[in-house]
Formats: structure tokens, sequence, C-alpha cells
């Protein structure tokens, strides 16, 4: 169990393996920690003395640290998060991400426009819900056109909608869009006049996000160091991207900067996305044919396919015959690839298409040794959960009803929202967990906000939604979000508890995660981040202990 430590002393001392490593690991469970890359690891040390009673030799490369008596954890690890693509605009965007009133959200485009060129683009891309402000609504067109008179305002909300300002459309160049412009609802009011509101599905609010001009490459590389920075800050040392929407395959390329620079602050696990429909086996095979699974090192490692394998088969409740067989096709390829995959499903009612097809796979050949899953599923009825541990697949939990409870419940009713999702009766069936956030375009990327709604069921309006017999307890919670991560890439014996032989990955916490109110998890933040024995993140007391020599 990831128990955190309450310090006194904090000892780290860097050794090197004796053993030599394969750089191409194979997912197997039981041979992943001896075939992982050559590399130096750190080990952590604890002592409960104060400095003049420790007894551990502090000589050589052995580096201690006072923690004042603050809770450690373990290095928490997002199982489902764009950081990817988040990081791409990362910089360039205005952010509601914790801002609890309209007013201050309006301010922060006010400021944006201050600093940022006249005519240009001020973009709030998601991450924020109408429940989160006092003033429980949405912006007005004319209230983001008085913020930023002098540019275009692009205000999005989740996949559903986006706000705006006058002229917005025509900026974005969408009469050149026809089919777009078909699938998309210009709201009205009741006069017929146009809010500056467009709602649609995922895919359409999607590629009206892609009209948006691009960040140049060198901005995107800062983004995804900035970006990284601020998951630091919140104690996640490990991430796993799922790819999905506005995450072109050339995307990938300023993460890759930023490794070649060697200047990753997180351990980063990215699955790759079917860049085209209809050609989905095709291009999964080309991409891959120098990318074996598991390539790559500690901080950066391919992780297989998904979330989209295939379009036929994503976001879509009502899949054809042969929609299904090209999903087949793909994963009897995947298969014999031996590469782990994630799916993406929102539903209860229609997820049996996904383990239809899955079963199929397994009839054929054993997966559960892949490690695969299916993120989202709030709603996961004990049948699937059940043909979800038979298959040996996993399962990825996010903290989306944080936002969208309330609208579960004015569909589903409170007996649904008792369960959704069932934590409780996954853990005690054993099924694999892991814990996420699916931000930053859904929801904040704040682990401990995440760690709250699991721990009171509660959505941000303080609505309580699940029965006190599925809420887990805290260390429960906390094992979801840091050794059940890892066992999605491999990795839960070399990652995810404060241990000899484990890396040592952890975060200095500004409040004790056991001890604090529920309700004042969500404020947790990092005071100190390491990954492998290096401080990535360090702030207050710890400031100076920062690595900053990249």
């Amino acid at each position: 169990m990831p128990a955190p430590v309450r310090g006194g002393r904090f000892h780290v001392r860097l050794t090197k393996n004796k053993r030599s490593r394969s750089a191409y690991p194979t997912p197997s469970p039981k041979n992943r920690s001896t075939n992982a890359p050559s590399a130096a690891r750190t080990r952590c040390f604890f002592s409960p003395y104060p400095a003049s009673g420790a007894n551990f030799d502090t000589g050589g490369s052995t580096r201690v640290i006072d923690l004042g008596g603050r809770t450690v954890i373990p290095g928490l690890i997002d199982s489902h998060i764009h950081a990817i693509r988040a990081g791409l605009t990362y910089t360039t965007e205005v952010h509601w991400t914790g801002v609890r009133s309209l007013a201050e959200a309006l301010e922060r485009l006010r400021s944006a426009a201050k600093r940022t060129p006249k005519n240009s683009w001020l973009v709030v891309a998601g991450g924020w819900t109408d429940r989160q402000f006092v003033e429980e609504r949405r912006p007005t067109q004319a209230e983001i056109a008085a913020a930023a008179p002098e540019h275009h305002v692009y205000v999005q909300l989740l996949y559903s909608a986006v706000l705006l300002s006058p002229g917005g459309l025509e900026a974005l160049g969408l009469a050149q869009k026809p089919e777009l412009a078909q699938r998309i609802t210009i709201e009205t009011d009741t006069a017929g006049r146009a809010t500056g509101w467009i709602t649609g599905d995922a895919r359409s609010i999607s590629e009206l996000f892609d009209l948006l001009p691009k960040p140049p490459f060198a901005q995107q590389v800062a983004g995804t160091r900035a970006f990284f920075r601020a998951l630091n800050s919140v104690g996640l040392t490990g991430v796993m991207d799922p790819g999905g929407y506005n995450l072109a395959i050339p995307d990938y390329q300023p993460l890759f900067q930023v490794w070649r620079d060697g200047a990753l602050t997180l351990r980063v696990r990215f699955s790759l996305c079917a860049p085209r429909r209809d050609h989905e086996l095709e291009d999964l095979q080309t991409l891959t044919q120098v990318l074996p699974m598991g390539f790559g090192d500690a901080w950066l490692r391919f992780n297989g396919i998904g979330e989209n394998v295939t379009w036929g088969m994503y976001n879509n409740d009502r899949p054809s015959a042969a929609q299904k067989d090209q999903l087949h096709r793909t994963l009897q390829w995947a298969v014999s690839r031996r590469m782990t995959a994630t799916f993406h499903w929102h539903n209860d009612r229609t997820v049996h298409h996904l383990l239809e097809v899955l079963e199929r796979i397994a009839a054929e050949t054993p997966i559960a040794d892949l490690r695969w899953s299916i993120a989202h599923l709030n709603d996961a009825s004990p049948e699937s959960l059940r043909r979800m541990k038979a298959l040996g697949v996993g399962w990825l939990v996010q903290n989306a009803f944080y936002f969208r409870g309330e609208a579960f419940l004015g569909q589903r009713g409170m007996e649904a929202a008792r369960t959704a999702p069932p934590i409780v009766s996954a853990l005690r069936m054993g099924l694999p967990i892991g814990g996420g956030t699916d931000a930053h375009r859904v929801m904040w990327y704040s682990p401990f906000v995440s760690l709250q709604w699991m721990l009171d069921g509660k959505t941000i309006g303080g609505t309580a939604m699940r029965a006190p017999e599925q809420l887990p307890s805290r260390l429960e919670a906390l094992r979801i979000y840091t050794a059940g991560s890892a066992w999605f890439s491999f990795e839960e014996h070399e990652r995810g508890a404060l241990a000899v032989g484990k890396l040592a990955d952890l975060a200095v916490l500004s409040k004790d995660y056991l001890t604090v109110p529920v309700e004042d998890i969500g404020g947790i933040t990092s005071l100190l981040t390491m990954v492998g024995g290096r401080i990535v993140f360090a702030e207050g007391p710890f400031a100076r202990f920062e690595d900053r020599t990249q």
C-alpha cells in the first residue's frame, strides 16, 4: 500500500544498477522490471529523527533534506490526461482553472488582452464549468467583448459549446468549412438574435478549435514545459496520454523536443490514435514500424494504441457490424504486436458493443497480459465490470461527474447516481483501476481535486451523488492514483510506492492528505516534487532545492 510518510529528514542516495538492461521492454509483468532501460537509479531513505539524531551515512552522493514533519506521498500518476495536447497551447491560453467567480474569469481575459497584440485571439480552451462560478451562469458575448474589445475571443465549454466574440465566425473562416457549418447550431435569443454561443457534438467542437491559429513550434515547446511544471506543482510525476481529438501526429514533435533536450519533468507514457477515418489499420501499421511497444526510456515511452483505435467505435453508441469487424481486425494486429490498447467509452448502456469485440479477440488469443483498458464508463454495471475482469481489462476512472454530476442526476436520477462510478465495487472485485482527470479541456488537472471527488462523491456545486458504500478510503484512493495507474504501463513494481527498490518519484505535500478535512483535499499542492531523484519542482521552504539545470 502506498502509505504516506511524515518525514523528519529525507535522504536521497544515487546508485548505479549493475545489471545491463534492454532498451526494448516487452509488456510482461514478470519481466518488465528487468527489461527496463539502463539508467542510474535513485533510492530514498526516510529518517523520523532530527538532524542531530539521524543515523544514515550522508557521505558520497547522499543528499539530505529536512522536511520539518511534512507528509510525503509516492508521486501521483494521471492514467488518462491529454497532457501532450494541452502543452501545445498552454502558454497562449487564458486559464479559468480554479476560478470561482465569473467576474474573476473576465478579469483574466481583460488582463490577457493588455499583454497580447491587438486583433489576435484570446482562447479559453476549456477546463471550466458555469457551476464553478458564484454567479452560476455562463459569460455572455457582450461581457467577453467588453473585456477584450480589440481581440477575437474564443471560450470553449467542455466539448459541448463555444462562445465567440462578435465577428468570431468570420475570423475563424467557417464559411470555408460548409460541412462543419452544417453540424453546428448557432444559438439565438427569444428575439432571434445570435447570442455568440455555438453548440455541437464533440467532433464538431474539436474541428472548430482546429480553425484557430496554431502557436509557432518554439511556443509549443515552451507550453509543454510550462504545463508539465504545472502538473509537477500538484504532485504529478507521471502521465498516461491517450491522444484523442486535436492531436495530429506532427503535434508530438514538441514533446519529443523537450525529451531530446533532457528537460522532461514527468514520466510520459503515450498512446497513438488512428489519424484517418477508414485507414486506421493501415496508418497504425505504418506508424509503428519503427515504434515497437515499450520503445523509449524511463522518461518517455510508447504505450500502445488508443483512445481512438477505430473511428467507427469512437463516440458511436450504434456501431454497425462492419465497424465492429474493423475494430476486430485492428485488434488482431495489435495482439500480434503485443500492444496495449485503451478504449474511450462513456456509458454502460452501449459498452456491450465494445466488450463483444474484446471477447471475440480473447477467444482467439488471451489478452490479459497486454493490460488493455476502458476509460470513463462512469455508470459501469456489475455485469460490465465482471466481463472486464474476466478479460483482464482494467478501468481508467476520472472525475467527470465533479463537473457534470448534476446533468447525470437530471438524466438518470439519484438511484443511478449512487453507484456512478462504482469504485469500491470494482476494487472489491479485484479489477485494476487507475486514477485520472481527463484534463484539461473537460476538467481541472489537479489530482487532488479528483481524489477529493473519489472520497466524498460530491460535485463542484456540492451535490452528493455516490452512496457511502462506494466511497473508498483515503489509502485506497491514493493507491488508485499511484500503483493503480502504474499497472497500466507495466510499472507497478518500479513506481507507485515509497519502498526499497522503487524509483524515487514522490511529492512533499502542503497539507497532510490523511488528516485534513476531506473538503480541503482538493486544495493540496506539492511543495517539492521529485522524479527519479531529480527535484523537478520546489517552492516555499524548499525552493532552493529545485534542479534548475534544464
